[in-house]
């Protein structure tokens, strides 16, 4: 059972991302629909980053889409700003990826696994704040797909 639920206000934050941006949550309210892609971290034993990269594609190649439907996406996991922007010019990323060193927004949202990290769930956020879809059982290589399809659902 997760923290948040379908129907649900989206709950505003702030975090710095790969690029050094600030990103808060509420600037995007009324002007876009918003996906919350929480994963545990981009390199750990338990969770390779070939997953984690395996998911990046999925999203990357789905990505047209999920801008077309007037979407914005976000990565977010508790990795350093450092490490998400190593991460993001390794794998070409076209989308940034959110610092949580804090934990708190993984925690409010997504929840942590028993190490302390994100547990990988994704947030279908739309324009007017309200949480649409959560999808925490992802298959890597189809997640673009899916999150893309939610959006259109969204019409």
């Amino acid at each position: 059972m997760f923290v948040m639920q379908v129907g649900d206000a989206a709950p505003d934050f702030e975090l710095e991302a790969n690029d050094g941006t600030k990103v808060r949550l509420s600037s995007f309210k009324e002007q876009k629909n918003v996906v919350l892609c929480f994963y545990p971290k981009n390199h750990l034993f338990m969770c390779p980053s070939k997953k984690v990269f395996e998911a990046a594609q999925s999203i990357i190649s789905s990505y047209g889409d999920i801008i077309k439907a007037d979407a914005v996406l976000f990565a977010i996991s508790v990795d350093t700003v450092q490490a998400q922007k190593e991460f993001v010019e390794q794998y070409s990323v076209p989308y940034l990826h959110l610092s949580d060193t804090t934990k708190s927004v993984c925690k409010t949202y997504a929840g942590l696994n028993m190490a302390g990290l994100a547990k990988r769930t994704t947030f279908i956020v739309d324009k007017t704040g309200i949480i649409q879809n959560i999808f925490s059982d992802i298959d890597a290589k189809a997640h673009g797909k899916q999150i893309a399809q939610s959006l259109e659902d969204l019409k």
